[in-house]
C-alpha cells in the first residue's frame, strides 16, 4: 500500500473524467466543481487490488454534515470499480470545493438509501432512470468527515 499523496495519484483512465479532475484540482476547487449544474466532488481512494491511491469526478448530495455519491455506472448491470475499492478501502480524501480533507466511507442500508434518495434524484433526475435500468440496487455511500 503506497502513503497517501495528493500530488502522486492515478487519475481515472475515462478522458473527461481526467479533464475534469485535473481542471478541479488545478484551480485549487475553484473550477470543474459542477455536472451540468450537480455538484462535483473529488475522491481520492485506494485500488482494492492495486494498492495505488486513484481519483475520480463524483457528483455528490448531502445530508446533514455528510457528503452522499451514488455508485450508478450510469446504470450499468455492474458496480463502479471505485465502489468496490471503497467498500473495501473505506478511508478516502476529499476535495469538495476549495477543501481538501480525509473522510471515511460507508454503504447505506437499504432504509437509509430509501431516505436520502429523493434527495439524490434532486441533484441529479437520471439517478432515477440509471436505478430503472438495471436490476442492481445501486448502492449509495456516505462520506463522513474524520
Amino acid at each position: 500500500m503506497s502513503a497517501y499523496d495528493p500530488n502522486n495519484v492515478k487519475i481515472s483512465p475515462s478522458t473527461w473524467v481526467a479533464e475534469q479532475a485535473e481542471r478541479y484540482e488545478s484551480s485549487n476547487g475553484t473550477e470543474g466543481t459542477d455536472m451540468n449544474g450537480s455538484p462535483c466532488l473529488l475522491i481520492d481512494y485506494l485500488g482494492r487490488r492495486s494498492g495505488v491511491w486513484h481519483r475520480t469526478v463524483l457528483i455528490y448530495g448531502r445530508d446533514g454534515e455528510d457528503y452522499l455519491i451514488v455508485a450508478s455506472k450510469g446504470g450499468a448491470d455492474e458496480h463502479p470499480v471505485w465502489f468496490l475499492s471503497v467498500r473495501d478501502n473505506p478511508e478516502v480524501h476529499l476535495r469538495v470545493g476549495t477543501e481538501r480533507f480525509a473522510a471515511r466511507a460507508e454503504v447505506l442500508s437499504p432504509q437509509e438509501k430509501a431516505r436520502v434518495w429523493p434527495h439524490l434524484v434532486e441533484v441529479y433526475p437520471p439517478y432515477e432512470e440509471y436505478q430503472e435500468k438495471t436490476e442492481r440496487d445501486i448502492p449509495v455511500v456516505r462520506l463522513r468527515r474524520v
